[in-house]
């Protein structure tokens, strides 16, 4: 983990890229063994790909989304409903990720 700094968070690919890639693999990794891994996958590569982290301040991070992110589902058959739940269970565990990486949380607090 690095020394996180709020104002390097503003040019996030520069200075935590790694950081970055490490809490969406963990979290990819963590929901492709507990959930329906085709479904995990598309939405990896449907929505989240073009989501966008913001550090919101006292440890806290959001995940902005595409416009329409059920809507971008394409080549997997399931219900709107379903990938909009899943959906946030997968925004909920990159959060988690992104605070555990920069060391807002342990991996013991869930």
């Amino acid at each position: 983990m690095s020394d996180f700094d709020p104002e390097k968070f503003e040019d996030k690919y520069v200075h935590y890229f790694n950081e970055l890639q490490r809490a969406y693999k963990n979290a990819f990794n963590r929901l492709n063994e507990r959930y329906d891994s085709e479904l995990i996958h598309t939405i990896d590569q449907q929505i989240l790909n073009e989501s966008e982290p913001f550090y919101e301040g006292d440890g806290e991070f959001r995940v902005e989304l595409p416009d329409d992110p059920v809507d971008r589902i394409q080549g997997v058959v399931v219900a709107d409903e379903k990938v909009a739940e899943m959906l946030d269970v997968y925004v909920d565990e990159i959060e988690t990720e992104l605070r555990r990486v920069f060391g807002f949380e342990s991996a013991d607090e869930e």
